[in-house]
């Protein structure tokens, strides 16, 4: 245990979605027995108080007819065997609802405490729930003294609760074996409801109370050191190191394009140092197009392939600032900039049909 306390109390932060959405996967869920216990009583009272008449009454009936023609019943014979028939098919009559009613309690149980989960993680052969020494420390653990503890007082208030529950009715249940069995399934059937609320009333605070201490145990055992969450942050968004790397990678290729497009550009205007926008247009296109845009360093090698490729370029600092800052690259120029830049594009046009365009300017 002291191993784990350093551990335990350096998780110091609430757990993720994720890592409470694994804890269900595997199993890990938030339960508290005391709520099943409670629903499972709930059932068996519920039974009680609505089959327990009838049944009963069914049974008695069932037993009367062979007392009273027991002579009439031949061991082995069709009559015998029809009678037991009956009998079994009575009495699954009488468990199956019993059964299905505790089932849907059973169920209810566990839905309340937790959303539907399958997973077969719980019963998954582990070394530690077979090892010697793992089971010993399971044993003398402070979560056993605990639930050793808890069982005592549930035991003991549970007992209380029955012993003033059935004490004023002594005098009753001294009667009892002495007058008609038919009043003794009524007054039975009483002094049990009263033993089930009684029992129920008490099983409420009981399950309530271990339901709030599990789930915050359980919380607990959910929280995650600093490093812990580090390290789920880099895993589901990445390293921020690779990130960098990929982002990178995605702008060297994006500018490798970008640089294949400057040859077909049509004019390359300029700043004329620090911004260069390269254009494309001709007679069958809207308008024309940015086909590359760079500052700096990449405005000085937009430079530089328009030259080897006789693209002309045009100084125009106030066009080149306002081209760079209001179109994306394969993207058509704003509307606002048309005029300037089809002045520029024209002039082009009209030099390259007067003397051909044999270098860049």
């Amino acid at each position: 245990m002291s191993d784990e306390a350093p551990e335990e109390s350096s998780k110091s932060e609430d757990p993720s979605q994720k890592k409470l959405e694994d804890a269900h996967k595997k199993g890990d869920v938030a339960k508290s027995q005391e709520v099943t216990t409670w629903f499972m009583l709930l059932g068996s009272a519920a039974v009680f108080a609505m089959f327990a008449p009838s049944a009963s009454a069914s049974l008695m009936e069932s037993l009367r007819v062979l007392m009273a023609n027991s002579d009439q019943f031949e061991l082995g014979g069709a009559a015998f065997g029809s009678f037991f028939n009956g009998l079994a098919l009575s009495l699954l009559g009488i468990v199956l609802p019993p059964l299905a009613i505790l089932s849907a309690c059973a169920i209810a149980s566990n839905l309340v405490q937790h959303r539907p989960l399958l997973s077969t993680e719980p019963i998954t052969p582990k070394f530690s729930k077979v090892s010697p020494l793992a089971g010993f420390k399971r044993l003398f653990s402070g979560e056993a003294l605990v639930n050793f503890g808890k069982g005592l007082a549930k035991i003991g208030i549970v007992s209380a609760v029955l012993f003033f529950t059935i004490w004023p009715e002594r005098d009753r249940l001294d009667t009892m074996m002495t007058v008609d069995p038919r009043m003794i399934l009524a007054d039975f059937q009483e002094i049990g409801v009263k033993i089930f609320t009684a029992v129920l009333a008490v099983m409420t605070i009981i399950a309530m109370a271990d339901f709030i201490y599990q789930r915050q145990k359980w919380w607990k055992r959910q929280m995650m050191t600093v490093q812990e969450t580090r390290e789920e942050y880099k895993s589901m968004e990445g390293d921020p190191k690779i990130k960098g790397r990929l982002r990178q990678l995605r702008q060297e290729r994006s500018r490798s394009r970008m640089m294949a497009a400057v040859p077909n550009a049509t004019v390359v205007i300029t700043n004329p140092t620090h911004f260069a926008v390269a254009l494309r247009y001709d007679k069958a296109m809207r308008a024309p197009i940015c086909v590359a845009k760079g500052a700096d360093a990449v405005a000085l090698r937009i430079r530089t392939v328009a030259t080897e490729n006789n693209v002309p370029i045009v100084e125009n600092p106030p066009l080149a600032r306002a081209l760079f800052s209001s179109v994306e690259v394969n993207d058509v120029i704003p509307g606002d900039h048309f005029k300037a830049v089809a002045e520029v594009i024209g002039f082009v046009m009209r030099l390259k049909s007067r003397t051909g365009w044999k270098a860049a300017k």
